[in-house]
């Protein structure tokens, strides 16, 4: 196994002229720039779904009890 020359580090990387530390506008990975920011919303639905699945439940429920 030999060192990797630098332009071919940027090639193996899928980063070679998209992905560069010169680009302003940072990593984007399927238009994504921010993954924290999208995996705190992806959280934030799946909460959401939850609770709304949780309180439909609830609601079936007590309708059974009348």
């Amino acid at each position: 196994m030999r060192t990797l020359e630098q332009h071919e580090i940027r090639a193996v990387a899928g980063g070679e002229g998209t992905c560069t530390p010169d680009d302003a506008g940072g990593n984007n990975l399927g238009g994504v720039t921010d993954p924290p920011g999208l995996g705190d919303d992806l959280v934030n639905i799946y909460e959401g779904i939850v609770q709304a699945t949780s309180h439909v439940i609830e609601r079936v429920a007590d309708s059974f009890q009348d």
